[in-house]
């Protein structure tokens, strides 16, 4: 026999096949085969002993026969005389006879049916025989172990048994060396190490294990007998167990965004679950194994495996395995998990990188890789960021400068000894994307320092570790590198290689790197700053094109060595470019939301990432990301698409230098369901039966693999009986088949495949046994082939077929019982018997499954139940949709359906009263892809009722609709005016008046065709097109007027305007009479004569008024139509008004203002304009009303520009300002102490001028100290200034003077003749751009002293000196006179200044504050 190779699936899953299993499994099944032999011998023994007992009463039989004869014989000698006798033995002899004959017949159909299984089961020995002959031929094989030999280590009195498990064809003998099961308990003696050899024709192979055996030493005794210490383990008796996985629940393909949590879950059934033997699980991404991580958590029990993402990547995207490992076998099952990126940061910034992997670390050094994301509608990557952080830390560091083109970048820099991780952000022209996955923590370190440690062993076992640099001797300098070369080259930087000097030295060593442009002759040290520790450097800014020899030097701290040789030149450059596009696409289908993508791989495939998949509905040029990490096959299962859309595919390569170009778009694909052969059919039921013949029912398949089901075919074979036999020879349509020439009282099993296009799909599981015997009872037989459609989240419609068999009489109504799948109790949905085939269920738990049954009612009672249903979940599907009643453009009422589930084989099927419809005189329906209507032909009272409509092959939807009278009656209104139609108007009849009093009645329709008509009546007569009645149509924007000329009395009326289009028609009217009419005549009597006076000068715009910032009142009017000639004139009060100057009427605009407004500029103001064409006149009068809302509207422009309160000490106490722009009597102010309102009286005095608001504070106490507010109200807001005199109870002294010059002079304050620095004590102002002012806040006694203010500019000056006194409360002060302005002294001009337009001057008086 030849030997054959394994296949791996078969190495990977022992349970393949029979022969492929272990020793232990084939045992197993070697045994179950001798008891199956075994109890077929004691079958045939017990058919032949009844055999032989049947011989034996034959026998009986016949001497009980000659005895009867001979007692008859001599009956008849001594009875001959009684005939009534002799008859009656006659009888007797014939039923015996005929007992005999039969017993006979049965012996021989025995003996018969003996022999024939004899032969049959000799013949199929024989044909097994060839067969396995055959199979051991072709899998024979050398052995191969399973499971190895585990090492044990034990104490000392224990037992061991150790177990490997081998496989091989044909069995191996297994042979043991040293090898000893222990049936003793073992000894000291008995350590050592055991081997096992198994052997057979084709090769032979082994195992060994070690066995330790532990004496007890000291108060380690061994225990009495059969005692074993509790912390010690006890023995195991393992031996091979069959553990059975099954998958109740599986995680399904998922979809997850970066960021998110996810856990991926399989509820399982493990069988046996034995404790001490449980199946290990592993879960696998992509074939990876994936451990427990900061990413990654599994968990495995209690009946379930669990694997959860604490924070999504799309370095997690791929497709997930879960393998439950057992030592019977492999279950496993996988399902793809999707991971699209997080929003980015910024709109239109591309996804983030993934896959950040370090290599080639050493003491300053590492090289990072990472894979490019996916830019499906984004703007191509244009570089990448590295950035490193130092681990313990949360400092990020930039490391490149520039976008990087490639993914690889050496990352120089690192502080040796520590440990660092490393991220990627992608830049495109919108922005940098969110940064990658981190990296793994990387060290930096030299790999080689391991390989120089030597270790030197002494006596007595002991060990010196040295590195291999001790043993070099007395070395200074270093030699200089050796093998130099570029391990690694890019269009951007080199990275050059080399081996440490030998010998080296005990100090650190460094390198220096140089170049040389090839035929240059001169070196440059390329790391001139920073000495690099590592045997590894990226050289940058080589210029493209050019070649470069390089060479490195050694140094320590004792000197530096001579330069390396120089390596080959070297230029900068990409070793591999950016991949060429895919080739062609080709999509097929796969299910109902997926897609399979295959595609032609690029020319040049190597160094290739993977390959990126991107999607587009028809028609919208959208691209999406299919996947968003690269896959290394080109073949794809798109998931998530939209069932019944239309899409295209494309596809690009990426490896470390970019993204390829688009493939080609593939062709447009509709996501549909592959086509398959169909389910199983379900629901066997037995509907009737005559003894001959049984009527049998089943439900349809649940699926029909995209393609109409064709027919079915039925088996059939008797109880207990192995093979089935075909009832029919070509399928059947109806799901309803009597099968005939069947047994009376016969037993019978059935079964149903359905067929399609694609074939035969599997049989359904076989019927109950159903016994071939007539039905006679009175009652009618099972109703049967129970649906369900139209389930939401409380109700459901069921629906089923009337009983083949009726009984005695006619089905009368039916009985619809349910219940919970974990109740006993069954409860009765309708009270009444009902007489139609199906019931709408209400009242039931959402998230609830129910079973239902229905019982058919006739004369004779309640007849049998029908099969209990499936389970059904009350639960709507998501985004269910319901029926829609509409009528189309040509009037035609019509319901609506549409499933965006549907496949090629679906069908939609409309029903009334759940019977299909088959009046095509009265409906019509049509269905066009995902939509179908059904249309009335005909609607009347008799359509209405219930109307539904069933989606064939898919997962149960449907809906209803109940046609009742009023929504008939709307149905067909809308009907009448569709197919009745009527010109739809954007506005009615109406009015509008022009300028010279013209009436103009205008009416806008939707829409006019050229070949539209109409016509206007007024007051029952047509108006027609002349001169006094224009009338015209503009069709384009539907609109049709009629104008008149002169509108008069005469006119009163009603309008009316009659349209026709087509069949369109409308007409709209217009009311004239009595007061409307009045209205109408007198606007356009106004209208005229407003015409007739902007014929000659006039007022554009009557008098109004403004006040400007600076509180000045304008009255202003505007004129139009004027000439030269026109004279404009200003009147108060009937007098006319002399002003400066003249308006400019060409301008159009006439203004007059008032400075200051006051009671007396009260009056009638009036303009008049006039020529000789004639005269307009305008008035506005100034009282009253307008005047407070003038004097209203100054305070708001005052309010806003009101100065800060002012502290101002006079010989009475203190006053309180507040400078305005202006200020009169009549205007809303008001002041506050402490939120009181404050009367002018001898205490407190209000007063002001134009340009100040005043409260005077006659002889100040500690009573008036508080918060002031000064308030101007403009009629909408208040306008506030606040002041706090509470202070620390000191007065804020004020010096202020008025100066003036030009040029502006210079101020300058002076305290006893010297200048003193501004701080919060001293505070200096400018108020107006005249007033100069000094103030001291809290005063004291230091403060008292002379006081100057100095003015100048180039022409000269003045200065003004004020004595300033404190005294303390208590003091005694002198009389206070009254304040006098100081006088000023005159500062010369400069020499070279000429004649003064005008020196700086001072005019204002100094105050000065007398109390602290």
């Amino acid at each position: 026999m030849s030997s054959k190779r394994v296949p791996f699936y078969q190495r990977r899953h022992k349970h393949f096949d029979q022969s492929y299993r272990n020793i232990q499994t084939r045992y197993l099944l070697q045994e179950y085969a001798a008891r199956k032999v075994a109890s077929r011998q004691a079958a045939s023994f017990k058919s032949s002993a009844g055999t032989e007992r049947t011989t034996c009463r034959l026998c009986a039989r016949r001497l009980h026969t000659s005895a009867e004869e001979e007692s008859q014989e001599y009956r008849k000698r001594t009875h001959e005389q009684k005939s009534d006798i002799s008859e009656e033995r006659r009888i007797r002899f014939a039923a015996n006879l005929a007992e005999v004959e039969e017993e006979l017949r049965s012996a021989r159909l025995l003996a018969r049916e003996h022999l024939d299984r004899v032969t049959i089961q000799r013949m199929v020995e024989e044909q097994m025989a060839l067969e396995r002959y055959t199979i051991e031929e072709s899998i024979s094989r050398a052995p191969e172990i399973l499971v190895r030999l585990r090492s044990h280590t034990v104490w000392e009195k224990m037992s061991v048994k150790l177990y490997f498990t081998v496989q091989g064809f044909p069995t191996p003998v297994v042979q043991c060396t040293l090898f000893s099961s222990f049936p003793h308990r073992a000894n000291f003696d008995d350590t050592a190490t055991y081997t096992a050899v198994a052997t057979n024709v084709h090769g032979q192979v082994s195992t060994n294990a070690a066995v330790v055996v532990r004496r007890f030493r000291g108060d380690e005794e061994p225990y009495p007998g059969g005692i074993l210490p509790i912390n010690l383990p006890l023995p195991s008796e393992v031996c091979f167990t069959h553990i059975d996985v099954q998958f109740l629940e599986k995680f399904g393909v998922t979809f997850g965004m970066e960021g998110e949590t996810v856990t991926l879950k399989c509820a399982l059934l493990i069988t046996p679950a034995l404790t001490r033997l449980r199946p290990r699980a592993e879960w696998y991404r992509d074939d990876v194994l994936i451990k427990d991580s900061k990413w990654t958590k599994m968990y495995f029990g209690e009946g379930q495996a669990a694997l959860s993402f604490t924070h999504l990547n799309k370095d997690d995207e791929g497709l997930y395995t879960l393998r439950i490992i057992t030592k019977g076998g492999v279950t496993e099952y996988s399902a793809f998990m999707f991971v699209r990126d997080a929003d980015a940061l910024i709109a239109g910034a591309p996804g983030a990188p993934m896959d950040v992997k370090c290599y080639d670390a050493n003491r300053d050094y590492v090289i990072v890789t990472w894979k490019p994301p996916n830019t499906a509608s984004e703007s191509p990557v244009i570089g990448y960021f590295v950035d490193r952080c130092e681990v313990g830390t949360e400092n990020w560091v930039q490391c490149n400068d520039a976008p990087l083109k490639i993914c690889k970048y050496p990352v120089t820099g690192l502080f040796e000894g520590r440990s660092y991780i490393f991220r990627v952000r992608a830049v495109n022209k919108s922005g940098i994307s969110r940064p990658s996955r981190v990296s793994e923590a990387v060290a930096a370190l030299d790999p080689v320092d391991l390989d120089r440690l030597q270790t030197v062993h002494l006596d007595g076992g002991r060990e010196i570790v040295i590195y291999q640099d001790d043993l070099e001797g007395d070395v200074q300098i270093p030699g200089p590198p050796t093998n130099v070369h570029a391990s690694e080259t890019s269009k951007t930087y080199v990275v050059l290689s080399w081996e440490p000097p030998v010998p080296r030295g005990k100090e650190p060593l460094m390198y220096f790197i140089e170049k040389s442009a090839v035929g240059s002759g001169s070196w440059q040290r390329v790391n001139a700053q920073v000495a690099v520790r590592s045997p590894r450097y990226a050289v940058f800014d080589l210029a493209e094109g050019k070649s470069y020899v390089f060479r490195v030097l050694s140094a320590n701290k004792h000197g530096i060595s001579d330069p390396s040789e120089t390596t080959p030149p070297i230029q900068a450059q990409e070793t591999i470019g950016v991949p060429s596009a895919p080739g062609r696409v080709l999509a097929t289908r796969n299910t109902k939301t997926s897609v399979v993508v295959q595609w032609d791989k690029p020319k040049h495939e190597e160094d290739l990432f993977g390959y990126y998949i991107d999607t587009s509905v028809v028609g919208t040029n959208h691209w999406e990301p299919c996947n968003h990490k690269p896959i290394k096959y080109n073949r794809f299962v798109v998931h998530g698409l939209t069932t019944g859309e239309n899409y295209i595919f494309r596809v690009k390569a990426a490896n470390a230098v970019g993204v390829s170009e688009n493939s080609q778009e593939s062709e447009a694909i509709t996501v549909q369901a592959a086509l398959t052969c169909p389910s199983h059919p379900y629901g066997l039921t037995l509907l009737n039966c005559d003894g001959h013949s049984m009527t049998l029912g089943w439900k349809l398949p649940k699926f029909s693999g995209g393609s109409p089901v064709l027919g079915y075919y039925i088996d059939k074979r008797e109880a207990h009986h192995h093979n089935w036999h075909e009832v029919n020879s070509s399928p059947v349509k109806e799901r309803i088949y009597t099968a005939e020439d069947l047994t009376e009282n016969s037993f019978y099993e059935f079964r149903v495949a359905a067929t399609n296009l694609a074939g035969i799909g599997l049989p359904s599981d076989p019927s109950e046994h159903f016994m071939c015997k007539a039905w006679t009872m009175p009652e009618p037989g099972p109703a049967y082939d129970l649906t369900f459609c139209e389930v939401r989240n409380s109700s459901l419609v069921l629906l089923w077929k009337a009983p083949v068999y009726s009984g005695n009489s006619p089905v009368t109504g039916y009985f619809v019982d349910y219940k919970e799948v974990d109740s006993e109790e069954w409860t009765t949905a309708n009270e009444k018997q009902i007489s139609h085939c199906y019931l709408k269920v209400n009242d039931l738990h959402e998230g609830k499954t129910y079973v239902f049954k229905v019982r058919g009612v006739n004369k004779a009672g309640m007849g049998k139940s029908s099969d209990i249903s499936e389970p059904v979940l009350i639960e709507a599907r998501p985004g269910t949709k319901e029926i829609t009643a509409d009528v189309d453009e040509e009037g035609n009422i019509y319901l609506a359906f549409d499933c965006p589930e549907v496949t090629e084989a679906s069908d939609f099927t409309w029903c009334k009263s759940y019977e299909e419809i088959t009046d095509l005189d009265k409906f019509n329906a049509e269905t066009t892809g995902e939509h179908s209507k059904l249309y009335f032909k005909n609607p009347d009272k008799m359509d209405l009722g219930t109307y539904s409509v069933a989606v064939s092959d898919t997962d149960g939807i449907s809906s209803s609709f109940k046609m009742d009278e009023k929504e008939l009656e709307r149905l067909m209104t809308l009907s009448h005016d569709i197919k009745n139609p009527t010109i739809p108007l954007k506005s009615e009849l109406a009015y509008e008046m022009f300028d010279k009093g013209e009436v103009r009645f205008w009416v806008q329709a939707e829409s006019l065709s050229p070949n539209a008509s109409f016509r206007f009546v007024v007051n029952d007569k047509e108006v027609v097109n002349s001169d006094r009645h224009r009338i015209k149509c503009d069709y384009s924007n539907g609109i049709i007027e009629m104008l008149m000329d002169q509108f008069t009395i005469e006119n009163e009326g009603t309008y009316t305007l009659q349209i026709e289009d087509g069949n369109a028609k409308n007409q709209s009217s217009l009311v004239l009479i009595g007061d409307a009419f009045k209205a109408v005549l007198a606007e356009a009597e106004l209208q005229r004569k407003e015409y007739l006076r902007k014929q000659g000068p006039h007022f554009l715009e009557y008098l109004y008024w403004e006040v400007t910032e600076d509180c000045e009142v304008l009255l202003v009017c505007k004129v139009a139509n004027t000439k030269k000639e026109t004279f404009f004139k200003w009147y108060k009060d009937g007098s006319g008004l002399e002003v400066k100057e003249l308006p400019d009427l060409q301008k159009g605009v006439c203004q007059l203002t008032i400075p200051r407004l006051s009671k007396k500029n009260q009056g009638e103001y009036k303009a008049t304009v006039s020529d000789d064409r004639g005269q307009d006149v305008t008035t506005l009068d100034i009282s009253g009303k307008v005047f407070d809302d003038i004097i209203l509207a100054m305070s708001r422009v005052i309010g806003k520009s009101a100065s800060p309160l002012k502290v101002h000490c006079t010989p009475e106490g203190i006053r309180l300002q507040c400078f305005l722009k202006y200020y009169a009597d009549e205007m809303k102010a008001n002041w506050y102490q402490r939120e009181s309102k404050v009367s002018s009286g001898e205490k407190m005095r209000i007063g002001g001028s134009e340009e100040v608001a005043w409260l005077q504070i006659c002889e100040p106490t500690e009573k008036d100290k508080g918060k002031y507010t000064f308030e101007i109200f403009d009629g909408k807001e208040s306008h506030k200034r606040m002041l706090d005199l509470s202070g620390q109870g000191r007065i804020l002294n004020i010096l202020y003077c008025s100066v003036f010059g030009n040029p502006d002079p210079e101020v300058v304050w002076l305290w006893n003749d010297k200048k003193f620095e501004l701080n919060e004590h001293y505070l200096v102002s400018m108020e107006h751009g005249n007033v100069a002012s000094f103030t001291i806040k809290g005063v004291s006694s230091e403060d008292s002293g002379k006081y100057s203010i100095n003015v100048k500019n180039k022409y000269g000056g003045e200065t003004v000196d004020v004595t300033v006194s404190v005294y303390k409360h208590g003091e005694e002060m002198p009389e206070i006179k009254p304040a006098q302005v100081a006088k000023p002294r005159i500062i010369p001009p400069p020499a070279q200044a000429t004649a003064p337009p005008e020196k700086a001057k001072t005019t204002s008086t100094a105050e000065k504050s007398s109390r602290k």
